[in-house]
């Protein structure tokens, strides 16, 4: 495509197989990071609670229950908003810092400074959580040596997402890698499917999207034609009433392939 730019990066330690791909294997793949590849929310849950209690002493009369509480609503409320959630997944910390700001002024205790460093803390405990899920890392690597040429398409601000992928040595497994953050735009603008398309060589009919998101990784790829596979990390299936239908449901990228158990059940999934 003629709007190809700089943001989309070519891994300098990729090569690629020759060859074609194995049957039943499309030429190219287009990968989610977070929650497909990556764990990154499963600990979400035990990681609030584990903030609220490790600030316990600066809470002075207020109720860690109530303060826990509080900004497990406020984060449902604060995430469920697309445009809230685009401009939040760009800078976390301070999304978080929001949330637990807003959890503190509703419960009569406005202190900016102290919602900032439960917010650290919970950042911290989500990082130190964070693992491949079971044999996701094996599964790419399989796809490659396969002949599937791979691109991974993350949304979330370039730093964050860069240091993920150095933790876990993904850039060598990929030919490219396309971040929002250095982008400019994100899943689900229709420009990153169509830039990973291009990148890759190869044509929507050719190419499968995967990822845990509805609205990113199935709806707008299948709309240009790319065939869609998603995610259902809780195998509770589509929600009653949503439009959209992934040409195939897995657990888990290990389901894709032959002759591997199931991955284990994922752990509770929670907001950023």
């Amino acid at each position: 495509m003629s709007d190809m730019g700089s943001a989309v990066r070519v891994p300098h330690e990729a090569g690629h197989r020759a060859g074609q791909t194995m049957t039943g294997l499309p030429r190219a793949v287009l990968l989610d990071l977070d929650d497909t590849i990556l764990d990154d929310s499963g600990a979400a849950a035990r990681c609030w609670p584990e903030a609220c209690a490790a600030h316990h002493s600066e809470l002075g009369t207020l109720d860690p229950a109530a303060l826990l509480g509080t900004i497990e609503r406020v984060r449902r409320w604060y995430w469920a908003d697309a445009e809230r959630h685009r401009v939040g997944r760009l800078d976390l910390d301070a999304a978080r810092a929001e949330v637990a700001a807003m959890a503190l002024s509703e419960l009569g205790a406005h202190n900016p400074s102290l919602a900032t460093r439960i917010a650290t803390t919970y950042g911290a405990l989500r990082d130190r959580e964070m693992r491949p899920f079971a044999g996701s890392i094996e599964t790419v690597i399989w796809l490659r040596e396969s002949g599937c040429r791979l691109a991974l398409v993350t949304n979330g601000a370039a730093a964050a997402q860069q240091r993920k992928i150095d933790r876990f040595n993904l850039s060598p497994l990929f030919d490219l890698i396309m971040i929002e953050g250095e982008l400019g735009f994100g899943k689900p603008d229709p420009r990153v499917y169509r830039r990973a398309l291009d990148g890759l060589g190869v044509a929507p009919a050719d190419a499968w999207m995967i990822g845990d998101n509805l609205e990113w990784d199935v709806a707008p790829p299948q709309t240009l034609g790319i065939y869609s596979i998603w995610v259902d990390l809780q195998g509770t299936g589509l929600p009653v009433g949503h439009d959209a239908r992934p040409d195939r449901i897995v657990r888990g990228l290990a389901e894709l392939r032959p002759s591997t158990e199931a991955p284990p059940l994922a752990r509770h999934r929670g907001q950023p």
